[in-house]
């Protein structure tokens, strides 16, 4: 395998944490690694394999190393600034934020998905909205062997997912403190509210899903609709889909699909209370689907429960994943 220069920006979040330990794990051939930061939190430590590293600011000239590829997870503004910088200097950027996923000239990603979409990409890939990759992974067999019709999301997700400012505030709410990231507090609650709101009534995580889903499974046509919810779980985001097949379906069959699928652990034994459950996810890479059931109010209808790690499947493996895709399309 080609062996790569490999940087991590935005090294000190959560997501930025969690590229090192998927980094570790996954055991890519890394030459060398760089760790980028903003201003403020330049100058920290971080370990990797068990050796230290300075991390550093990230400036316009932090590309100018021969870096093969970059991991984003600084936010959206500074992927719009630095993205492009990196891109120019032969970098291939995967970033986190949303800044790149709905621009039709970068692939949006999830490697069980659309792997083939990595082969187009001009020094910019996204790394689609956490909520989006597990909902795809679980959809897109289904897609390919019935023919999907329309989708209805609701989610279930946990404060991770608003990065550390979330995670603290329901640690602080637990103990009664009043909440500084979400407009009301979190622990004992329920927020049907995840980014801000729309002229429609949608949240913009709700229109995220939509088109995201659309673009990653590369149909226009599908006919979506969402809820997305915080929930008091730190770790984990649940998603109950409601889909609507335009073929009729075999459960036993449509089970069998889901068990083949890439990424897809099936987890369906209601009868002794097997289903998936974020506490169990929590760590793991893999999807996780349960509560497998015929929609019976409509012809070929079937409800699923679909659970996974949000930081690790929803951004920091997905991303590393997409590397490793890089690197084997490099090597051939």
């Amino acid at each position: 395998m080609k062996k790569v220069k490999l940087a991590v920006c935005g090294a000190t979040g959560m997501v930025g944490r969690t590229f090192l330990k998927v980094l570790e794990e996954r055991n890519l051939p890394i030459e060398e690694i760089y760790f980028f930061s903003s201003a403020r939190s330049a100058g920290s430590t971080v370990t990797f394999n068990g050796k230290n590293y300075t991390v550093e600011e990230l400036t316009e000239t932090s590309f100018d190393r021969g870096i093969d590829i970059a991991l984003f997870s600084a936010g959206g503004s500074t992927s719009e600034k630095f993205s492009p910088i990196a891109a120019a200097k032969g970098c291939v950027v995967v970033d986190n934020s949303s800044a790149w996923r709905m621009d039709p000239t970068v692939p949006l990603v999830v490697p069980e998905v659309n792997s083939h979409d990595i082969q187009w990409n001009k020094g910019i890939i996204a790394n689609p909205n956490c909520s989006t990759i597990q909902a795809v992974v679980a959809l897109k067999p289904l897609h390919d062997k019935y023919k999907i019709k329309r989708i209805v999301y609701t989610t279930f997700q946990a404060v991770s997912g608003a990065g550390m400012k979330g995670y603290a505030d329901l640690e602080e709410g637990l103990k009664g403190e009043a909440p500084k990231k979400f407009p009301h507090p979190i622990a004992n609650n329920v927020l049907p509210h995840i980014d801000v709101f729309l002229e429609n009534g949608y949240t913009k995580e709700e229109e995220k899903m939509i088109k995201e889903t659309k673009k990653i499974m590369g149909d226009q046509n599908l006919k979506i609709t969402a809820t997305t919810v915080r929930v008091p779980v730190f770790n984990g985001h649940s998603e109950s889909i409601n889909v609507e097949f335009e073929k009729p379906y075999d459960l036993n069959e449509l089970k069998e699909v889901l068990r083949n699928a890439p990424g897809v652990i099936v987890q369906d034994d209601p009868a002794n209370n097997v289903y998936p459950l974020p506490i169990y996810a929590s760590g793991k890479d893999e999807t996780f689907i349960g509560r497998i059931r015929r929609d019976e109010s409509v012809e070929s209808g079937v409800n699923l429960w679909v659970v996974a790690d949000n930081i690790r499947k929803g951004a920091a493996t997905n991303a590393v994943q997409i590397a490793q895709e890089l690197i084997k399309m490099w090597s051939k």
